[in-house]
């Protein structure tokens, strides 16, 4: 492989990032308290035997692991399967690592992704539920991904059979973006007859794993992978869970991480699929919920911002045209709250892209992403390719 390639795979920190997330024994905890001990990568890297035995959680095997990390062919040989099957490398420190992984006591020490991730992947709901769903959840999971996705809503599921591939499929329906996180490498598409919707799923999203590309389906790893659902939403949706099913790991870690979790009720004769979703209801473990209102209220002011406007806000002729195109006046940029004002501005100042927006703004990185949605949908502002933002055209009526 050609320098240039590997700079296109992965950045040179990922590079050390990747060492590491590929040495045995060395886990996400451990790397964490690994770089807050030495102060980077780099030192971790450098270290002596005797200092990495000093980090909490660290003794000899692990120290030795870490070690042993300093030769460059399992990295080599990484980014050669990544670069052959279209994926990218990501580390913490990367710019495109979505930052609500950080918020968690684990996240990926690397991500290998397929696709596109952006900043407004911060407004993100997972929604996950049984393998075996029946016509009802099916349809339901279908819903909520166009709902949410019309919304403006990033849509994350894992891509298995069931709930979880009606759920991406309703977020493509609605024009929306839908990231799949996978219990294996991205070599192999899991289950198979997914290949398709996974092809589609990267046009229009991304299809992510922490495990190296080769890896295969294995059960030990979907508990894993659920945590990064879980951590990379502001909440999670369960569709029709049994007593033991997984989306149940899904909800529980996404309670730990502070995010919301919502439940919808299903059919009370059937109990291996219902029951386990209707005791995180019952329990108060899990809002019920029963459209997108409900799912909205729960998220306060980033709910209120996504929250779609009246039908009125529409030019009658500019629907006639098909087109949709919002009428745009001086009353809605004076309503304007004072982050969307700020935004609005920037974005009438020349700033593009959402890089420059949040360095013009000073905002945070969700408040940005929810805003930008919010303007959309008040016709102040639309989206361009490549990520980048322009003012609408005022209607002439305005």
């Amino acid at each position: 492989m050609s320098v240039f390639e590997h700079i296109t795979v992965i950045s040179d920190i990922g590079r050390q990032y990747l060492r590491l997330s590929l040495a045995s024994d060395v886990g996400p905890v451990r790397l964490r308290n690994l770089v807050r001990h030495f102060g980077s990568i780099d030192s971790v890297l450098g270290a002596s035997m005797g200092e990495l035995m000093q980090v909490s959680q660290v003794g000899e095997v692990v120290a030795r692991s870490v070690f042993k990390a300093r030769g460059g062919e399992d990295v080599d040989r990484a980014i050669e399967q990544a670069a052959q099957g279209g994926a990218r490398i990501l580390c913490a420190e990367d710019g495109e690592y979505p930052q609500s992984l950080l918020n968690i006591p684990d996240p990926p020490i690397c991500l290998f992704v397929r696709g596109g991730l952006l900043p407004t992947d911060v407004v993100s709901v997972a929604i996950v539920g049984t393998r075996r769903c029946s016509q009802y959840g099916a349809e339901q999971a279908r819903r909520f991904g166009m709902i949410l996705g019309q919304a403006g809503f990033t849509v994350v599921s894992g891509l298995a059979r069931g709930i979880d591939s009606y759920a991406h499929r309703g977020a493509l329906q609605s024009s929306g973006r839908t990231i799949a996180v996978l219990g294996n490498g991205l070599a192999t598409i899991y289950p198979a007859e997914h290949e398709a919707l996974a092809a589609e799923i990267v046009e229009r999203g991304a299809v992510v794993s922490e495990l190296p590309m080769d890896f295969q389906p294995d059960a030990k790893n979907f508990p894993p992978r659920n945590r990064i659902i879980a951590g990379l939403t502001l909440g999670v949706v369960v569709i029709e869970a049994g007593k033991r099913s997984g989306a149940l790991i899904t909800a529980r870690l996404a309670s730990e991480y502070n995010r919301e979790v919502f439940g919808l009720p299903g059919r009370v004769d059937q109990p291996d699929r219902t029951l386990g979703v209707h005791r995180l209801i019952r329990d108060g473990q899990a809002k019920l919920i029963t459209c997108l209102e409900d799912v909205l209220d729960e998220f306060q002011e980033v709910g209120a911002i996504m929250r779609p406007e009246p039908d009125g806000l529409f030019d009658e002729e500019a629907r006639a045209d098909g087109m949709d195109k919002p009428v745009v006046g001086p009353a809605q940029i004076v309503n304007l709250a004072p982050h969307e004002h700020a935004i609005y501005e920037a974005v009438q100042s020349g700033c593009e892209d959402f890089e420059d927006i949040r360095e013009t703004t000073g905002l945070p990185i969700w408040r940005i992403s929810s805003s930008l949605t919010a303007l959309q949908l008040k016709g102040l502002i639309r989206q361009l390719p490549g990520n980048r933002f322009m003012l609408r055209v005022p209607s002439a009526r305005g």
